[in-house]
């Protein structure tokens, strides 16, 4: 199956329309990739939610969870930093959660989670960083 990631249009459109950002693999470490993303998605306005069963208590200011279906609101978009063969199992737990994007970080990309979100209508996008699109995009300013 021949994967493209959606236009920058609908990138826009994507994020500027977020609510809700889970982010699985979201690191209590303030010098990882996965802090800074978060951190800097936060103070453009998105709401982040921490997913990590290795952290407890917040990150971020943010209750932390175990998984995707541990959280008590809806999700917009599952924001993954795991390694590509950890994708599809979060694909198929992001799907149970009708989440409406599964969004692969920078260098991230799998061809069966790409797979699942399809078949269960959300939207997918991978090998991108959420910042540098919201920053391409929205020019930074977040959604607000």
């Amino acid at each position: 199956m021949e994967f493209n990631n959606p236009t920058r249009e609908e990138i826009g459109h994507i994020l500027r329309n977020a609510g809700n950002i889970a982010v699985v693999g979201l690191s209590d470490k303030s010098d990882r990739t996965s802090y800074m993303v978060a951190e800097a998605m936060q103070s453009r306005g998105y709401r982040i939610i921490p997913v990590n069963p290795q952290a407890q208590g917040e990150i971020l200011g943010e209750k932390v969870y175990a998984t995707l279906a541990d959280i008590p609101e809806p999700v917009d978009i599952v924001n993954v930093f795991r390694r590509d063969e950890f994708c599809a199992e979060v694909a198929r737990e992001a799907a149970a959660i009708k989440a409406n994007v599964l969004w692969l970080q920078l260098g991230i990309h799998s061809d069966e989670a790409v797979q699942i979100a399809a078949e269960n209508g959300m939207t997918a996008v991978t090998n991108r960083c959420i910042k540098v699109e919201d920053s391409i995009v929205l020019r930074g300013a977040g959604r607000g």
